[in-house]
């Protein structure tokens, strides 16, 4: 059995200049509705999975299906809310109308959810939670069928690469949050 997790290609919406923290959340209303740079050329390992896995799931955010449709030949996919990347907690509010880059936002907003932070979107605990579930779904799944691959998100597929390890799941090489990474675990004999 094994359960291959990759991540999804870049997202077409590159934008980076300084905004408020006001404006943020349309910036990633924006980035989670558009698709993804189509690639010349793909990772062949990536390819190779979504194609011949028994089963290809996917989130149900666009720059996971379409990701999944490039690494495929637009075969089938299963998309489900369960596999989404994990939301970032936004303060609503301008604070101070200080303006910084979109990415320098995220990454100032993902270390405060580390630090317990949740501004009532799921917190890091629930995340932890709802990556559990996600990897016994695909255990699941990989026991009825043999080969699962996922095309997910960075932060969640690391979440759920860390579940799989304490059910016993190895790899050859270690999970990443690059865009197109592809990892494969197999059930530890």
């Amino acid at each position: 059995m094994e359960i291959t997790l990759i991540r999804h290609g870049r997202s077409l919406h590159t934008e980076q200049a300084p905004i408020t923290c006001e404006e943020l959340p349309k910036w990633v209303e924006k980035y989670d509705e558009v698709s993804i740079f189509e690639e010349k050329e793909y990772p062949s390992e990536a390819i190779k999975k979504a194609k011949e896995a028994n089963v290809l799931l996917t989130s149900d955010l666009k720059r996971a299906i379409d990701s999944a449709s490039f690494l495929s030949n637009e075969r089938p996919v299963e998309s489900y809310s369960l596999l989404r990347e994990v939301d970032l907690p936004i303060p609503s509010g301008n604070l101070f109308g200080v303006k910084l880059s979109p990415k320098t936002w995220l990454t100032l907003f993902r270390l405060l959810w580390f630090c317990g932070y949740s501004n009532k979107s799921e917190s890091f605990s629930h995340a932890k939670k709802r990556a559990k579930e996600a990897a016994h779904f695909l255990i699941n799944e990989a026991s009825k069928h043999e080969s699962v691959t996922v095309v997910g998100h960075g932060f969640f597929n690391l979440l759920v690469a860390k579940q799989l390890k304490k059910e016993g799941w190895i790899s050859q090489n270690k999970q990443s949050s690059k865009h197109w990474s592809c990892t494969t675990y197999k059930k530890r004999a």
